[in-house]
């Protein structure tokens, strides 16, 4: 019998991005929701397709989504909280994408009394696990209504079939669900919603089951995660229930970006045909898995990375996978990647520009559908069948491990020198905010922004000319130094107290900076799903990185060249750069991340230099980087918080250094925040209504933060009252003079007419502050 390849997910996107113009030219009015969603099913039958060409023997379905799979989750079991006006029945794509995006004006007020012109805020938003991917948090309350509001995996299984493709099924798994979502009201468990839950996935699966599906991939990365007692009994509990309600469904238990460690008994007495492991995160656990999994267990093996880019050496994983073939036979094994290939670029094959030598390094989705066919081919027919292929994999793994392109040896020398002292600023941080505040001269509640300006279609335009050169350097400069300035005086305008250039001249904080530094190669097409459709080309850290010459200092001191008010100083921070990019595999990933701060360091001092005296150094990145069993933070930690100093601390006292995170959860690790040591921080705060405040009150945090008031993932606008009042919310929490006031994150997505109005009305709500707070 054959061995069996599988994907755990394809690319949603579509390898030219088709879904995002499909997307954005419905919530723009220019095309029907049927265009939407005949576009979103060509998308579906070309993965589908091409999977199928290459071998692959259980082809997802329901990996496919409008815009994430958790909020698909929620609107399969009708999770929709009742500021969305939802009733029931099927869930349109109004109220889905309400919870996605939010809702402004006469729509809005038509889904919720109560929000009228000011619209509907999104549900929160935070990073899945440890990925670059944002997933919609779940929202439950106490008595959590569960019912199947939407019928989209049965939906797609039979429009698969209707194309010839017997596919397997994907739903995020009922545990995982309900980790992955809160509740505003406290101490609500989310597990003690679990049997009403289990109602809606027994009626998903017994209607898969009728349709003619006979797996289905049910994703527990829960399982990987540090679980109490009563989650893992948890699991027992649901499993035990599909088993016994829905025995006709065999269900490949699916876990990724970890080890099972100590949950690794509780999935091995769940009722399920078959598990999955990743082999490329946690390696070192398939010897303990091949020992204690049941003879009659199958196991699916994430053999390929599916969160990076480089070619695997084809040949090592057969000498470990040839083994468990010999001792537990083809039939009771899977090969497929560590976890579903949504977050690697769909196909290299587009990349026509990139270095020749570099290309032959990397394997975006579609290449490493042809390693696991290799794979597989080998299995079942010998390596003689497929020696061409390994030959080219292994002269690939050695010509990437000899090639001179990897190694700088004066970036080895000068991280040799390097000093602990280095990574700490010269005074205590009250030393420096007195000398900061004689020399800033700012007001109570200063305002500012994190930094991007909307990125609008003309300047794309320009952009995209200056690139295929139809637009000369000179026209594109001139261009982007009006667009600066215009966005100089309007700052002035409505009295922002900290200005920035607007950062029109950058494609993206992580790209812009890559591009500028050694050891980083881009790609045309390598673009991957941030959240709905915001998506990403990642940088690939190939090897040594520096900084052959300064990167931002030019537009920072043409714009404070504009006014006499500070302008901040923007630079992505090493962390960030680090964990937003395609990072090589042949080192530690803390040395690849000094690498970069050193590089960042130079940048920061030339830019004090430049007479920039507050900079700002992004690291949205920081908590995502944790790893997701806590025994494993301190050590990670350690080295972020050094390699942030790193970059930080090469300036004078006076100088003021900010910093900013989004979107993550700070509880956990917020003493390792204060460790970082900026002057300032700023985080998201408006879409949990200051609830991310909590952490910095409870440790006490010294420091001045800036607490986001805008949301600006919705496009509403926020009121002066609205803001204001979070002002408030925040006073109680932190000392007036503490805080700062911005949005929550950089404004390069929105549109001016969003933007205008919603930072002059913030600009007014700390006027309101100083006035009734102090």
């Amino acid at each position: 019998m054959s061995i069996a390849v599988s994907t755990l997910g394809f690319p949603r996107i579509g390898p030219r991005r088709e879904l995002k113009t499909a997307l954005e030219r419905y919530w723009a009015g220019t095309y029907t929701a049927q265009s939407l969603l005949n576009d979103a099913r060509a998308l579906r039958a070309a993965a589908w397709a091409r999977q199928h060409g290459a071998g692959v023997m259980h082809i997802p379905s329901n990996d496919f989504s409008l815009y994430d799979h958790v909020l698909d989750t929620s609107a399969m079991v009708g999770a929709i909280p009742d500021t969305y006006g939802w009733t029931g029945g099927e869930v349109s794509l109004d109220t889905y994408f309400a919870m996605a995006r939010g809702a402004q004006g006469a729509a809005a007020a038509e889904g919720c009394a109560g929000h009228g012109a000011h619209g509907l805020p999104a549900l929160e938003m935070t990073k899945w696990f440890d990925t670059n991917y944002h997933y919609m948090v779940p929202e439950f309350v106490p008595i959590q209504p569960f019912m199947l509001a939407s019928t989209k995996p049965i939906d797609e299984f039979l429009e698969a079939k209707s194309l010839g493709y017997h596919t397997r099924p994907v739903l995020l798994g009922p545990v995982s669900y309900l980790l992955l979502g809160k509740s505003r009201n406290a101490g609500l468990d989310p597990l003690s919603l679990l049997p009403g839950l289990l109602l809606v996935y027994e009626e998903v699966l017994r209607r898969l089951g009728a349709a003619g599906a006979d797996w289905v991939q049910i994703d527990e990365p829960g399982l990987v995660l540090d679980l109490d007692h009563r989650a893992q009994s948890a699991f027992g509990a649901a499993y035990a229930i599909l088993a016994r309600q829905v025995p006709e469904i065999k269900l490949l238990l699916t876990t990724y970006f970890g080890a099972l460690g100590d949950n690794l008994e509780t999935a091995l007495t769940l009722p399920v045909a078959g598990l999955h492991i990743d082999l490329v995160r946690a390696p070192e656990q398939l010897d303990t898995v091949l020992a204690k999994a049941p003879a009659d267990l199958v196991l699916s093996l994430g053999v390929i990375d599916g969160r990076n880019v480089w070619r695997a050496d084809l040949a090592a994983i057969l000498d470990r996978i040839e083994p468990i073939v010999a001792e537990r036979g083809a039939e009771q094994l899977i090969l497929a990647p560590s976890c579903s290939l949504l977050h690697v670029p769909v196909d290299l094959t587009l990349e026509a520009e990139l270095d020749p030598e570099l290309k032959d390094w990397l394997a975006f989705a579609v290449q490493k559908l042809y390693e696991l066919n290799v794979l597989g081919r080998a299995v079942d027919k010998g390596r003689g069948a497929v020696s061409a292929a390994l030959a080219a994999s292994a002269e690939a793994a050695a010509a990437r491990k000899m090639s001179p392109k990897i190694h700088d040896p004066a970036v080895r020398e000068r991280m040799a020198r390097v000093t602990p002292e280095m990574s700490r600023r010269r005074s205590p941080f009250e030393e420096r905010r007195r000398l900061q505040r004689e020399h800033l001269a700012l007001p109570a509640f200063p305002t500012t922004t994190i930094g991007s300006f909307p990125q609008t279609a003309e300047v794309r335009k320009a952009r995209a000319a200056h690139a295929r050169g139809s637009l000369g350097d000179a026209d594109y400069t001139a261009y982007l130094r009006g667009q600066t300035e215009a966005a100089v005086r309007w700052q002035e305008e409505i009295g922002l107290d900290v200005l920035v250039h607007g950062e029109f001249e950058r494609n993206d904080m992580v790209q812009y900076f890559g591009e500028q530094l050694a050891g980083y190669a881009f790609t045309k097409h390598g673009w991957v799903q941030s959240y709905g459709s915001r998506y990403i080309r990642p940088p690939i850290v190939f090897g040594d990185v520096s900084r052959p010459k300064a990167m931002t200092v030019e537009w920072s001191s043409y714009a404070q060249s504009l006014t006499a008010k500070p302008m901040k100083g923007m630079l992505t921070g090493p962390v960030t750069m680090l964990q937003w990019s395609f990072v090589r595999d042949d080192q530690p990933r803390a040395e690849t991340c000094r690498q970069i701060a050193l590089a960042l360091r130079d940048e920061v001092v030339d830019l004090e230099t430049a007479n920039i005296r507050i900079i700002q150094i992004d690291e949205p990145a920081i908590r995502e980087g944790l790893p997701l069993r806590k025994a494993e933070w301190q050590a990670y930690l350690e080295w972020a918080v050094e390699c942030f100093g790193l970059a930080a601390s090469g300036v004078a006292d006076e100088t003021q250094i900010h910093t900013h995170m989004c979107y993550s959860e700070f509880n956990d690790i917020v003493a390792s925040i204060g460790a970082m040591d900026a002057d300032v921080i700023s985080i998201e705060t408006a879409r949990s209504k200051m609830e991310l405040l909590d952490a910095f009150t409870t440790y006490r945090y010294p420091n001045e933060i800036g607490p986001g008031v805008y949301d600006i993932h919705a496009p509403r606008l926020p009121s002066i009252a609205e803001m204001a009042d979070l002002l408030v919310k925040a006073a109680g929490r932190l000392a007036a003079d503490q805080i700062w006031v911005n949005p929550d994150c950089g404004l390069k997505t929105r549109k001016w007419e969003e933007v205008r109005p919603a930072l002059a009305n913030m600009v007014q709500a700390a006027k309101r502050a100083r006035a009734t707070i102090l």
